[in-house]
């Protein structure tokens, strides 16, 4: 005779969260994230590894983040939950790599907010008043990590306002890179002039294009409001496709109006090269752009930020990062523990790396993630779903991780060897999240 078990009640499930996000809004949210600062800092950068030609790197970035995007597209409509690459790669790998995709995003806005606070010390704030980039990078993060503490709906709030002001930076830049051309000041020569004295047309488009990559970095975000979206089947492709189209075609607009407006060899020496095409325009005082810039630079760091230390904050929760990191301000409720932790590595790495440096580090990162979500798609397929969802072409993921595999290969030997200390640590974490996973299961 079989012996009865009795079941313990389960316990209640979370309640599930408010369906709120529309198509319109969702493509915005998608569209503010990586409409960001990048553009601002990098464009010199760019030019330098690339030549005058500015915008074909840009394109040549989009179109291959639109094939990871492509990936991420079906893996939401498949599984809308929040989670994102993490979720995906222990679905499909298990929890190292799982855990290992979630560090490495978790560096990556770590650099980020590294990157930015390097350039918020440029040529930007030098409009307003000259200081030591170090005690800029000090006081700027110090303040950023305040207002993250204070609160997150302090700090969504001024996202909305920074958010219009930074979108219309660069239209005014487009515009005034117009009225240059059309008064007969600017070259469009430059607009075809690929190249440099290191390296050919094609060398140096795929060095141009791992910096340009960092410009559409913040589509991956988007995931973790599938659970929000009215009909994520249909919503979320449009709105993902939709704002990653639109943010490029501003960015190659951007990047022509600046290289037709200004010589290469000074956007190259600039640290606020959309400055300069303010400058060669005259009309718009250059402090009013400067400001702009500012608060654009600004604002992409603390979202960053934002994300960074409550993604820090839930790992550490889950028993997956050291457990000080869960500590709270009793009365504000945020993770000032989790803030303090990656504002200190923010810190760190922008004391010891110029821009170019740490966005390509960035990028490294990412490539990483991307890499893992493209093979983990084609793994899920052997996970079929009775509901239907958006499907990629195969062939699609397939170029996804080469195109991973060929930016990683145009990134610099100094940089992989800051990136390889990187993802040493998270390997080694993940490590050890995977034995407690085990013993715990």
């Amino acid at each position: 005779m079989k012996s009865l078990r009795t079941t313990p009640p389960a316990s209640d499930p979370p309640a599930p969260l408010k369906k709120a996000l529309t198509t319109p809004l969702l493509y915005f949210f998608i569209l503010g994230d990586v409409l960001g600062a990048g553009v601002y800092v990098l464009v010199g950068e760019v030019a330098a590894e690339s030549g005058g030609a500015v915008w074909v790197p840009l394109v040549v970035a989009l179109c291959l983040a639109l094939l990871t995007a492509a990936s991420y597209a079906e893996l939401v409509t498949k599984y809308p939950r929040a989670g994102g690459a993490s979720h995906y790669a222990t679905l499909a790998y298990g929890p190292f790599l799982g855990f290992l995709a979630g560090f490495c995003m978790l560096a990556a806005g770590v650099v980020s907010v590294a990157a930015l606070a390097r350039g918020f010390g440029g040529d930007y704030l030098s409009e307003f008043i000259t200081l030591p980039v170090v005690l800029v990078t000090v006081v700027f993060l110090t303040a950023l990590a305040l207002l993250n503490a204070r609160g997150i709906s302090e700090s969504t709030r001024a996202n909305v306002v920074a958010t219009v002001i930074e979108v219309g930076g660069l239209l005014l830049v487009i515009g005034l890179g117009s009225w240059i051309v059309l008064r007969g000041d600017g070259d469009l020569k430059r607009l075809t002039d690929l190249g440099t004295s290191r390296e050919g047309p094609v060398a140096a488009v795929l060095s141009g294009a791992v910096l340009a990559y960092y410009s559409f970095v913040g589509f991956e975000t988007s995931v973790n409001v599938a659970e929000e979206t009215r009909d994520p089947r249909r919503s979320y492709p449009r709105a993902l496709f939709g704002a990653l189209l639109t943010a490029g075609a501003v960015y190659a607009l951007v990047g022509a109006a600046t290289s037709a407006a200004v010589p290469t060899e000074t956007l190259t020496e600039s640290s606020g090269p959309l400055l300069e095409v303010i400058r060669a325009a005259g009309s718009v005082p250059t402090e009013l752009f400067g400001a702009i810039a500012l608060v654009a630079v600004a604002n992409g760091a603390l979202l960053t930020g934002i994300m960074s230390s409550r993604l820090a904050y839930g790992m550490a929760r889950d028993g997956l990062l050291p457990g000080f990191l869960a500590k709270v301000l009793p009365g504000r409720r945020t993770p000032w523990a989790a803030i303090a932790a990656t504002t200190a590595l923010s810190l760190l790495l922008a004391l010891t790396g110029d821009v170019s440096t740490l966005a390509s580090t960035l990028v490294l990162l990412l490539l990483v993630v991307f890499f893992l979500v493209n093979t983990s798609l084609l793994l899920l397929r052997r996970d079929t779903m009775s509901r239907d969802h958006f499907r990629a072409p195969t062939i699609v993921p397939v170029l996804g991780a080469l195109s991973c595999v060929l930016l990683s290969t145009q990134i610099e030997r100094d940089v992989w060897l800051r990136g390889l200390v990187l993802l040493a640590v998270g390997a080694g974490l993940a490590t050890l999240a995977s034995v407690r996973s085990r013993r715990t299961s």
